[in-house]
């Protein structure tokens, strides 16, 4: 038991150790308390967050990791992994309820309104590109719901961070394009 100025700090390692989370973490986690991509869709297939979807692939896997990077390790630690598995939880119940036939899959039309819900407003043209690079017959499964959710975030906060006007507009130089774009 720790006491006030004594032991672990609130939210310190002991606080992690209680949340339910953590054992799922912890498992797979090295010894400097970090996950890689390969790790994490170990810890998520174990959790069952994906339920009785098929498991993430290491290409979504790797786009949570890098979505959550911020100090360009390529992997995350236990508080990211906490704000990914929240994410990750709002993700899957708008996918299930955007799942009207309760197919596993969403078609176009179920995809943009999901997308809207969310706050991505996007153009009839974005959302052709992204049936025609993330269907298959014209439905897009959970998997990839995600891998298309965490591009849009990642790219979203990017972009933002650019736009400090809010205009929606931003000035990109090429390389910071590149370096963007690849890191996702």
């Amino acid at each position: 038991m720790a006491f006030p100025g004594y032991g672990a700090a609130p939210g310190g390692v002991a606080a992690m150790q209680q949340d339910p989370l953590y054992g799922y973490f912890a498992a797979v986690a090295g010894q400097d308390g970090q996950i890689s991509a390969e790790e994490l869709q170990s810890c998520l297939t174990h959790s069952g967050i994906s339920g009785t979807y098929k498991p993430f692939s290491m290409e979504t896997c790797r786009l949570m990791v890098s979505m959550l990077d911020r100090d360009q390790s390529n992997s995350m630690g236990f508080p990211e992994f906490k704000e990914l598995w929240q994410v990750l939880s709002g993700w899957k119940s708008t996918f299930m309820s955007y799942d009207g036939d309760r197919s596993g899959t969403v078609e176009g039309h179920e995809l943009q309104h999901a997308f809207h819900a969310m706050g991505f407003n996007l153009s009839p043209q974005a959302m052709n590109i992204i049936m025609k690079r993330h269907s298959f017959g014209g439905r897009i499964g959970f998997d990839d719901f995600v891998g298309c959710c965490t591009k849009l975030r990642a790219l979203t906060d990017q972009f933002r961070r650019r736009d400090q006007q809010q205009t929606g507009s931003a000035l990109f130089q090429y390389d910071d394009f590149i370096q963007v774009t690849m890191s996702i």
